[in-house]
């Protein structure tokens, strides 16, 4: 391929090594930014909220765990199911994807002409690969969830001794790491779906991107009026 050749291909795909990266990186700098902030002042964010009350819950369980196991086990199994549903999403759309890699041409051909944007056999499939490792490593960090929740499930029953090696603070580490597991997982197949819609078009992908943004802001802090709320009900707390 002549220096011409590979200028002109560079020109057709200019939208696509301009407007994704743009898009994965907005998203990066909103999620070090969640983060600084439920770390900073983790009452104005659902996720500092979920954590202040994953820390108390698991002592209100055990502390009465004959009465309350039925219910204790039920939470921890709504937990898992939807790591289980994700986990299975997004394994499936990896077969989807390794179909579509491993199959002939012909097939491919069709789609890869109705694409605006790059059309070159090598940037599709840097796009399925793409596409294809976000919801793998989706399905890993979901399955690890899963794996913290089977061990919590089974401890948090357990008759609590004073020689036993199953404490408050270990099955609240435990609960911490599954939940941190299953955000990290949801955001990575949130991210796979913003990257699945590149197959049609960067333009469509970056304005996915875009959008998704805004409704995370929308879904991960607290809106005005429980904040207002929590406001009066920390500053109680202090007087």
């Amino acid at each position: 391929m002549t220096y011409i050749d590979m200028h002109m291909e560079c020109k057709t795909f200019y939208l696509d090594v301009t407007l994704i990266p743009l898009g994965l990186l907005i998203n990066l700098i909103y999620h070090v930014w969640l983060w600084y902030k439920v770390r900073t002042q983790p009452s104005l964010t659902i996720f500092g909220i979920d954590a202040d009350g994953r820390r108390f819950w698991i002592p209100a369980i055990i502390k009465d765990i004959e009465k309350k196991n039925i219910v204790a086990v039920q939470s921890v199994r709504n937990m898992m199911m939807g790591s289980i549903f994700m986990a299975n999403t997004s394994i499936l759309v990896c077969c989807g994807l390794g179909a579509m890699i491993s199959s002939t041409y012909r097939v491919k051909k069709p789609l890869i002409d109705s694409v605006y944007g790059a059309q070159g056999e090598f940037i599709v499939a840097v796009k399925y690969a793409i596409i294809f490792t976000t919801f793998l490593f989706s399905f890993v960090f979901h399955s690890l969830a899963v794996g913290f929740l089977t061990q919590l499930n089974i401890l948090v029953c357990l008759p609590q001794h004073v020689i036993s090696l199953v404490t408050p603070e270990h099955l609240t580490d435990l609960l911490r790491k599954a939940s941190i597991l299953n955000i990290v997982g949801d955001r990575l197949s949130h991210t796979g779906l913003f990257l699945l819609l590149w197959i049609f078009g960067p333009v469509i992908a970056f304005s996915c991107s875009v959008v998704m943004l805004l409704v995370f802001h929308k879904v991960d802090f607290v809106a005005g009026k429980e904040k207002m709320n929590l406001g009066i009900r920390e500053g109680n707390s202090g007087a």
